[in-house]
């Protein structure tokens, strides 16, 4: 007898291959079975297959397992069992071939920040759906898993979760002090400028590659400034060595000092502008091992000394510039710059309004930077303002809820502050908020139980990740854990991290809130809108209440939706069908914000949202459509009113630029107005950060998101 394999070749029928498979099966469940007994099942299996000359190997389980139910009951389980994983271990790999195929030959765009066409980022995304199966199969119950493919829930990132942690404020100040090890190498603490840009680069490339989402600098300015001033150092000195050749005569004349103070500004300047063309250069060329560009964010803004702000302001002139050959120039999509914004530093006659002055100029050139209110009302000004700590947001919109010094959750008296600087994300859950009401009415339950069920769900998830993620070793990311870069990350490699998890965050997303008012009653939360704020107010009640009782910093994150957008329609069409102004367009709004194809003015958005703000603590952004140009006085009047309502700020305009010729205008549509060429690059805001609508020929955005842009009218 022959045996046809799997892949159609053929093998000689070799008895001892049953005899292993059902001595493996009995070990499993305890059973241990004698030579006799192999025989007999041997001969069993054989007597089924008299007279055949070829056999298929499927056939041949199919028959041991049923001669192992009929003689020995106990290890035909077992070995059922086993042959329904290898099965199941099949089909799983053969989806995973089918995704890596598609992400080969079709593209992959549910990230706008990868280029699927590189051979790194094709790999990346192939190993990525591997460890998206291997999660569903091995980590999730079943309940979750269900709820996933339903689309009650949805969980971000299966394919990073069993690897790492979520988006982080990387406390580069702390791991450049005295210097650090990376690597196998040791780097010495920056003496100048131009050596800590680019050893700020090294440190970002590297450590941004170990976790998944967003990575912030925050304060960079200040940061940046012990090491302009040492490189001012350096170039008086230079003056002094050199003096004479300069200025011949220098010696004896009595304005020495201001020759040579102007001497040292002017190579401290440049080495500013050449350390941001560099950084930006790197983070938008250069991709990290993980296959796609960094997504870094960095802070700046609230230094007041001469080179803190010399720093600010060189970024946001060389942002504003943009970058490439000359006349073809456009701007970056990364660093995302968030300028931090205090009323008594940055308000008419400050010290600091020269500052911002340059960054209301750079974003009506160039959109970026995005504009963090300290001074204004809700959460992040209060910590500001309290504690004189900055809450920098992670990525495009996350925040991290106050964890204290000394008290942990809450301060232990009045002299506790808040620590944000070091801390990070464990990951994100997002409940689908229209398809639980949808799912309440149709099965004729309480909205508000069926609810409960989804954040139960969800925070039984995260206490199971949060335990799994404390077995990580120091030596997952050694920059964070080992030197100095997450807060008491000063451990072994060999050590695991649980230790210092006490201060991480974990999130309740939330989608379609618009959506979820259209369902209700027909109205958008621009016509009402109670029934949405009654339901953040009562998850977050919730959530307040089950931080304390898990020990976990639980907080509600406004969800951007960026594939999901396109991905809830489809879910919610399949369960519940196309219902109009709910499932009838290809996309659904991103998270408390107004639909994109609402009729209102800026103030107007400004005022909608306003009402969900101080609901979604743990990220947010509010922006806005700006359809005035370049003026730039009108954008600082609507950036300095939200100011004073306590938003982070977005400025949306749509960024074009000819290909051919370098024309750069707003809005330029599909045909340069200079040259009358097609070849047109466009930049818009993906969600809370930018990314290529259109570049040659192409988008680096989803089907659904290019649906949402196409309409969009306040955003």
């Amino acid at each position: 007898m022959k045996v046809i394999k799997k892949d159609n070749t053929l093998q000689n029928w070799d008895e001892n291959k049953i005899k292993n498979a059902c001595k493996k099966a009995a070990e499993r469940v305890m059973v241990e079975l004698s030579d006799n007994d192999y025989i007999k099942i041997i001969e069993a299996v054989e007597k089924i297959f008299d007279n055949q000359n070829e056999i298929e190997v499927n056939k041949i389980h199919e028959a041991v397992e049923k001669v192992l139910c009929k003689l020995y009951p106990e290890v035909g389980q077992s070995y059922r069992q086993y042959r329904n994983y290898k099965i199941d271990f099949v089909n799983m790999l053969d989806e995973v071939y089918k995704k890596a195929q598609t992400i080969y030959y079709i593209g992959d765009k549910s990230n706008a920040n990868t280029n699927s066409a590189m051979v790194s980022t094709r790999r990346s995304l192939t190993v990525g759906e591997l460890n998206k199966e291997l999660y569903k199969k091995f980590f999730l119950t079943k309940d979750e898993l269900q709820a996933a493919n339903d689309g009650y829930i949805y969980i971000h990132d299966m394919k990073d979760r069993r690897d790492t942690i979520n988006c982080c404020l990387f406390d580069m100040e702390n791991v450049l002090k005295d210097g650090f090890h990376m690597g196998d190498m040791y780097y010495n603490e920056p003496k100048s400028l131009d050596t800590a840009f680019d050893v700020i680069s090294d440190i970002i490339l590297a450590t941004a590659a170990q976790q998944y989402g967003g990575f912030t600098v925050p304060e960079i300015d200040k940061i940046l400034s012990p090491y302009a001033e040492k490189s001012y150092q350096k170039y008086l000195k230079e003056y002094e060595e050199i003096g004479y050749e300069v200025d011949p005569g220098a010696w004896i004349d009595t304005e020495v000092g201001s020759k040579a103070d102007k001497y040292a500004i002017k190579k401290v300047k440049r080495e500013m502008e050449q350390g941001w063309q560099g950084l930006e250069y790197k983070l938008n060329t250069v991709a990290s091992s993980r296959g796609d560009y960094p997504f870094v964010t960095v802070t700046f803004g609230l230094a007041t000394d001469k080179f803190g702000k010399m720093v600010s302001i060189a970024a946001l002139e060389v942002h504003a510039k943009g970058q490439g050959a000359e006349g073809h120039k456009r701007h970056v999509l990364f660093p995302k710059y968030v300028f931090l914004y205090d009323e008594k530093l940055h308000g008419e006659g400050k010290i600091n309004e020269d500052v911002f002055e340059t960054a209301i100029d750079c974003s009506s050139k160039a959109m970026y930077p995005d504009y963090l209110s300290l001074s204004g009302d809700g959460y992040v000004a209060e910590m500001y303002k309290k504690y004189g700590r900055v809450v920098s947001p992670m990525g495009c919109r996350a925040f991290l809820s106050p964890w204290y010094e000394r008290g942990g959750m809450t301060p232990e008296d009045e002299n506790d502050k808040p620590i944000f600087a070091g801390r990070w994300n464990g990951g994100v859950v997002s409940l689908h908020l229209p398809m639980i009401l949808a799912k309440a009415r149709q099965e004729n339950k309480d909205f508000y139980k069926v609810l409960d069920y989804y954040l139960e769900l969800i925070r039984k998830l995260h206490k199971r990740t949060y335990d799994y993620v404390g077995e990580f070793k120091a030596s997952n990311n050694p920059m964070a854990y080992c030197e100095g870069g997450f807060l008491g990350g000063n451990l072994k490699p060999d050590d695991k991290i649980k230790p210092i998890l006490k201060s991480m965050t974990m999130s309740f997303g939330i989608t379609a809130l618009n959506e979820l008012q259209e369902l209700y009653n027909g109205k958008s939360i621009v016509e009402d809108g109670k029934f949405a704020l009654e339901v953040m107010q009562y998850i977050n009640e919730y959530i307040n209440k089950i931080k304390y009782e898990d020990n976990i910093l639980y907080a509600i994150y406004g969800t951007p939706a960026e594939s999901l957008c396109g991905l809830q329609i489809e879910q919610f069409r399949k369960k519940y069908g196309i219902i109009e102004k709910v499932s009838d367009r290809e996309y659904v709004s991103n998270s408390f914000h107004c639909h994109v194809t609402e009729d209102i003015s800026p103030i107007e958005k400004q005022d909608y949202e306003e009402r969900f703000w101080n609901y979604f603590n743990g990220g947010k952004i509010q922006y806005c459509r700006y359809a005035i140009g370049y003026n730039k006085e009108a954008i600082k009047t609507l950036v300095r009113r939200a100011m004073k309502k306590g938003f982070y700020e977005g400025v949306n305009l749509e960024l074009s630029y000819c290909d051919d010729c370098g024309h750069q205008e707003i809005s330029m549509g599909d045909t340069c107005p200079n040259c009358g060429s097609h070849n047109i690059t466009e930049i818009n805001r993906m969600n809370g950060y930018l990314g290529y609508s259109r570049i040659k020929g192409d988008t680096k955005y989803n089907k659904a998101k290019m649906a949402e842009i196409r309409e969009r009218k306040s955003m």
